[in-house]
């Protein structure tokens, strides 16, 4: 167990109270992390009220098959990249039909790092309800299970509070 699973569960219990209220539901689309993200929202007792479902697209194919990411994304940016993770979050949110989708694209290390692009590096979309999609590159430091276990959390908590503001923007109509 990590130092990051109680935020981590936290996290993911905040993700089912606020997607309950709103009767919504998430999907995750997820590359480095293995099917991390979706792991954990399942952690959450009563979870199948509100997680749709996940996509593990570790290979570029399945990015393709799966979600839609167009080859030629792929081949000018490569999967570690905005437009991957833009497109990733919008095919995971029309493929599951759901309010919500998470992905993540990102370089967890030991290897497969560059210059441009070092070990650490992650690329997250989060497709939201009102039909936004917002995009965030971070660079984290640690071992391959640090690196994962930070891009969990964030993708997580950052959910909560995108779908928060939605809540709240619901709440002010």
């Amino acid at each position: 167990m990590s130092h990051y699973d109680p935020l981590i569960d936290s996290a993911a219990a905040r993700l089912g109270r606020v997607l309950d209220h709103l009767g919504g539901r998430v999907s995750t689309a997820e590359s480095c992390t293995g099917g991390g993200i979706a792991e954990a929202i399942t952690r959450v007792a009563g979870s199948s009220a509100w997680f749709e479902t996940g996509f593990v697209t570790y290979a570029n194919s399945s990015k393709q098959r799966w979600l839609g990411v167009e080859p030629g994304v792929l081949a000018e940016h490569g999967a570690v990249s905005e437009p991957v993770v833009q497109a990733m979050a919008i095919g995971a949110r029309a493929a599951a039909d759901a309010q919500f989708a998470v992905a993540v694209s990102g370089i967890a290390g030991p290897d497969g790092g560059s210059v441009e692009k070092p070990v650490g590096t992650v690329w997250f979309g989060w497709a939201l309800a009102d039909g936004q999609v917002l995009t965030e590159r971070k660079r984290f430091h640690g071992g391959r299970r640090e690196v994962r276990a930070q891009t969990v959390l964030h993708a997580l908590e950052r959910l909560v509070a995108e779908a928060e503001k939605q809540a709240a923007n619901r709440l002010s109509l």
